[in-house]
C-alpha cells in the first residue's frame, strides 16, 4: 500500500561503429544518446529523486574535452539533463546537425560511450552532489573515472578506514564517493603499472600514453577493489581512455542485463528495457551472473569475466514482486502465480462464499497478482460447476444448467488512486486528513452487508496507508467483511541492499510482534534479544547471526495477522477485517530463481546485512523504545 522507494536504475551504451555509420543507417549520429534516453525513461520507475548522464568521446586531441556529464534533481530530471546536453544544438543549421564529423569535433555528448543513472536515496542523503554519475578527473585520460550504480554497501565504515589509512581524504562520507576514491586509487595503480611496462619497452612521450590507453585492464581494478565491499550492487564505470564496465555483486542481489550485436553493447537494470529499446526478443538479452563483469575496451572488444566467485544465490525477490517492470516475460508469470496461489487461503477467509464476494486490487502495482488471483478463483468456480453437474445424476434441464453456469467470479475496480499527497503540507492533522483521500472507491459495486470485499496488494510494509486511507475508504462500501491480501509474505526485517526499509519500527509486522510480547508478559525475550544483539555485533562478521529472528518464534502468522488488524483498524470502523499473506513456501514456488528473502525470513546473505539487522534492533530499543524506561 505504501509506495516503497525503488532502487536505482542504470543504463549504458557503447557504440561499436563511428558516428557517421549511425547517421547513414538511422538518420542521426545521436543514435546512442537517443537510445540512452529511452532506456532511462523505461526505467523511470526505479528512481524519481534525480538523474544523471555521462559521455566519453574517443580519440580526441589534447586541449579538447572528452568527458561530459549532466545531473539534475526531481521527477523531471531525465528530460532536464537531455535538454541541457542538447541546448546548443538549436543554434546549428540542419546541415551541421546532420554532420557526424562536425558533431564529433564540436558538440558535447557527441561520443561513443554513454552512461545513465536514475536515483532514489535509501540513506536519506539528498542533493545534487549525491546524484550519479560521479567523476574523478585527471590529466591522464586513463585515470579519469566516471562511476554510477545501483547499490547500497553495508560496510562503508570499513572501506572508509581503509581508504583514509592510505592517506586519502574523501570529501564526502557516502558509499558512492568512497567507492569512487577506492576504485580510482586502484585505477591509478593500473595506469602506473602500464607506464612502467611502456618504459621497459623503450617507449617515450605520447607513445607511452597510447600504450597505457590500449592496455589498461579494468579487470585488475575490479579484482583489487570489489572484494572489500559487502552489499548488493551493480557498479558501472567509464574511463577517459574509452573503457567501459558493469559488474554485479557476487551474491546476485541486484540485477543487471546486457545486449550486444555488431553495432552496440548495452546494459540495463531490467530486461524489458533492452527488449523495447532495441526491438529484440527476450532470449537476445543476457543476465549478468553473480560476480561477473562485462567489459568493452577502447577498441570496442567486449568480454565477460568472472571477477569474484559467486557467494550465494540471493537474487532479490522484491525485484520480482514489486520493483521491476511487470512487462518482463518471467516477472509477469511469477506475479500471476503469486496471486493464484493465495486462492485456498482467501477461500477460507470468505468462508467459501464466492457468490457473495467481490474481488479487486490496490492500484497499480498489484494488478498482475490480481489477474492471477482471479484465475485461481475461476478454476475453483469451474470445478464447483463440474461437481454440481455431476451431482445431478441426470440430464440437467436448461434451468438447472443456467443456474449452475451463471456462477462467476465477481471482479470490480473498487479502489482508485486519486491524488498524490504533496509533501509541502507539514501540519500533522492536515496531512492525515489529506492522506485519507489518496484513494477513492467505486460506489455501489457490492451489496452492503451481504458481499465480502477481497482486495489484493503486492506487499504490506508500514501499514500507514492502510490505516489512514485504504480501510476507511473501503468501509464506505459497507461490505460484510474486508479481506486484505498481500501477494508477498509478512515483511519482518530491514533491508540494507538498496531498498528504503532500514528501520525495524517502520514495519507493522514488527510492531505487532512487540505488542504481543508486551501483552503476554514476555518482556524477558525483548531484554534477552537486545543483549544478544549487543554481543553479536562484536563478533567477527563471518560469525554473526540475526538475533532478531527470536522475537517472532513464539507467534504464528495468524496471531501476528490478528494483532496487525487490531493496530490498523481506524477508529469507528467495525467491519470484520482479515489479513491474508503469501507464505514463504509460496513465494519460492512462484519465484524459484530469486531466493533473496531476507526481509521476510531474516536470512541475510551477507555478514554486513546480519550486523546491521542486529544494530537496527539495538537502535529501536535505545532510541525509539526507550528501553530503560520500559523495564
Amino acid at each position: 500500500m505504501e509506495q516503497l522507494k525503488h532502487e536505482c536504475g542504470v543504463a549504458m551504451i557503447r557504440l561499436l561503429k563511428p558516428l557517421d555509420y549511425y547517421q547513414h543507417k538511422y538518420g542521426t549520429w545521436m543514435y546512442g544518446m537517443n537510445k540512452l534516453y529511452l532506456m532511462m525513461e523505461k526505467q523511470h520507475n526505479r528512481g524519481q529523486e534525480g538523474a544523471g548522464m555521462a559521455c566519453v568521446k574517443l580519440n580526441t586531441l589534447p586541449g579538447n574535452e572528452y568527458m561530459f556529464r549532466e545531473k539534475a534533481l526531481g521527477s523531471n530530471a531525465i528530460t532536464e539533463i537531455f535538454a541541457n546536453a542538447q541546448k546548443d544544438f538549436r543554434k546549428l543549421s540542419t546541415e551541421e546537425l546532420a554532420d557526424a564529423d562536425f558533431a564529433k569535433e564540436n558538440l558535447p555528448f557527441a561520443g561513443e560511450l554513454y552512461m545513465g543513472h536514475l536515483r532514489y536515496s535509501t540513506t536519506g542523503k539528498s542533493g545534487l552532489q549525491y546524484v550519479h554519475p560521479f567523476l574523478r578527473r585527471n590529466n591522464w585520460k586513463a585515470k579519469n573515472l566516471c562511476l554510477c550504480g545501483n547499490f547500497n554497501m553495508t560496510n562503508i565504515d570499513e572501506i572508509f578506514d581503509k581508504v583514509t589509512a592510505q592517506g586519502q581524504c574523501p570529501r564526502i562520507y557516502s558509499d558512492s564517493y568512497i567507492m569512487l576514491e577506492w576504485m580510482g586509487h586502484r585505477l591509478d595503480r593500473e595506469v602506473e603499472r602500464n607506464f612502467v611496462k611502456a618504459k621497459e619497452r623503450g617507449l617515450e612521450g605520447t607513445d607511452i600514453t597510447h600504450y597505457i590507453d590500449n592496455n589498461v585492464n579494468l579487470g585488475n581494478v575490479l579484482k583489487t577493489t570489489m572484494p572489500d565491499f559487502d552489499g548488493g550492487y551493480v557498479v558501472c564505470g567509464l574511463t577517459g581512455s574509452g573503457e567501459m564496465f558493469s559488474m554485479r555483486d557476487p551474491w546476485g542481489i541486484r540485477p543487471a542485463f546486457y545486449y550486444k550485436n555488431d553495432e552496440v553493447v548495452a546494459v540495463a537494470s531490467e530486461r524489458p528495457v533492452l527488449q523495447t529499446t532495441f526491438d529484440i526478443e527476450c532470449d537476445d538479452v543476457t543476465e549478468l551472473k553473480p560476480g561477473e563483469a562485462i567489459f568493452v575496451n577502447n577498441r570496442g572488444e567486449c568480454v565477460v569475466e568472472q571477477i569474484l566467485e559467486p557467494r550465494g544465490d540471493s537474487a532479490c525477490s522484491f525485484e520480482r514482486i514489486y520493483f521491476s517492470r511487470g512487462s518482463d516475460r518471467d516477472i509477469y508469470k511469477e506475479r500471476k502465480l503469486l496471486g493464484e496461489q493465495l486462492t485456498p487461503a482467501i477461500l477460507k477467509a470468505v468462508d467459501y462464499d464466492v457468490d457473495h464476494t467481490v474481488f479487486s486490487f490496490i492500484p497499480n502495482t498489484a494488478e498482475v497478482a490480481y489477474y492471477g488471483m482471479l484465475g485461481g478463483f475461476k478454476h475453483y468456480v469451474n470445478d464447483q460447476k463440474i461437481k454440481a453437474i455431476e451431482s445431478l445424476k441426470h440430464i440437467p434441464t436448461r434451468e438447472e444448467l443456467e443456474k449452475i453456469l451463471h456462477q462467476y467470479v465477481r471482479s470490480e475496480k473498487a479502489a482508485w488512486k486519486d491524488i498524490k499527497l504533496r509533501t509541502f503540507i507539514t501540519e500533522g492533522n492536515s496531512r492525515n486528513d489529506l492522506a485519507s483521500h489518496v484513494y477513492d472507491i467505486t460506489y455501489e459495486v457490492l451489496e452492503p452487508g451481504v458481499d465480502n470485499l477481497v482486495i489484493i496488494d503486492d506487499s504490506i510494509v508500514r501499514g500507514t496507508t492502510l490505516r489512514e486511507s485504504i480501510i476507511k475508504i473501503l468501509d464506505r462500501l459497507h461490505p460484510k467483511k474486508i479481506v486484505i491480501v498481500s501477494s508477498s509474505p509478512q515483511i519482518r526485517y530491514p533491508d540494507y541492499y538498496g531498498i528504503d526499509m532500514a528501520r525495524l519500527e517502520e514495519f507493522i509486522a514488527f510492531r505487532a510482534c512487540i505488542e504481543l510480547l508486551k501483552e503476554r508478559g514476555m518482556h524477558s525475550l525483548i531484554d534477552d534479544t537486545y543483549k544478544q544483539c549487543k554481543e553479536e555485533i562484536k563478533k567477527p562478521k563471518g560469525e554473526i547471526k540475526c538475533c532478531v529472528k527470536a522475537l517472532y518464534q513464539p507467534f504464528t502468522v495468524e496471531e501476528l495477522n490478528e494483532k496487525m488488524v487490531e493496530m490498523l483498524r481506524p477508529s469507528g470502523v467495525t467491519t470484520p477485517i482479515e489479513l491474508v499473506f503469501q507464505s514463504i513456501e509460496g513465494l519460492h514456488t512462484a519465484i524459484p530463481n530469486h531466493k533473496g528473502d531476507w526481509y521476510f525470513t531474516g536470512d541475510f546473505p551477507t555478514p554486513g546485512g546480519m550486523k546491521l539487522a542486529n544494530q537496527a534492533f539495538i537502535n529501536f530499543i535505545e532510541k525509539v523504545y526507550q528501553y530503560e524506561q520500559k523495564f
